[in-house]
């Protein structure tokens, strides 16, 4: 049984054979969570002659342990928050709020590094593929997931290389499919899955989804609308 990927593109190589069902589907998009999430979702994308594009979503992490997400925030004004790591710690909403506003300034840059003041895809009525390297608390795919819901898909698939146990449950009942290559028991975080769990830079997401063919074989496939 597999314990650990060699890295993201073999584990978007592994997860894309799991997704074959979906592949040459016109209703199908494919989503990754920039920026660990995008090098797998490029990989499932190329497989599965799928078009590819992100959805940006920023966690809120607990100030002086950034790597605790005390929720999350995506684009749409979507925010989850993690109620346990809140009331445990008695952090204060106006703490919340001052971390959301710093994430929600860096989510806007992103959305503008990925995709500058063009068009992000029509969802209503596809099949999304939503995409990441890997699931810990699940806030961060959960606020996607809500964000996604609004725009009316007609099935939403989470497909992650690994996920922890308590995430893995309780996102599958809010979504149509969800797939997870590992679930292991002791899990502790993403990256220990990882034999090379370098950073991805916001370089790297560009270069992918222009490799993907961003500005003309997602057009193929998806209409676009304007940001609000």
């Amino acid at each position: 049984m597999r314990d650990s990927f060699q890295d993201r593109v073999q584990s978007g190589q592994l997860l894309a054979k799991e997704l074959a069902a979906y592949a040459t589907r016109k209703d199908v998009i494919v989503l990754g969570l920039p920026r660990g999430g995008v090098p797998v979702a490029f990989e499932v994308a190329r497989k599965l002659n799928a078009p590819l594009d992100v959805f940006v979503v920023r966690k809120l992490g607990v100030p002086g342990h950034r790597e605790l997400a005390m929720g999350a925030i995506a684009t749409g004004g979507v925010r989850v928050l993690n109620d346990d790591v809140i009331r445990s710690l008695h952090i204060p909403p106006e703490l919340i709020d001052s971390v959301a506003a710093e994430e929600e300034r860096e989510l806007h840059r992103r959305e503008i590094a990925y995709r500058g003041h063009g068009a992000s895809p029509a969802i209503s009525g596809k099949s999304v593929i939503l995409v990441d390297d890997g699931i810990a608390t699940g806030s961060t795919m959960r606020a996607a997931v809500l964000a996604l819901k609004k725009q009316h898909p007609a099935r939403i698939i989470i497909a992650v290389p690994t996920a922890a146990p308590s995430s893995y449950r309780d996102l599958k009942h809010e979504v149509g499919e969800m797939i997870a290559l590992m679930v292991p028991e002791e899990f502790y975080a993403v990256g220990q899955f990882y034999e090379d769990f370098s950073q991805t830079t916001d370089e790297e997401v560009t270069r992918l989804l222009e490799e993907a063919g961003h500005g003309s074989n997602v057009a193929k496939h998806a209409t676009y609308d304007a940001h609000d």
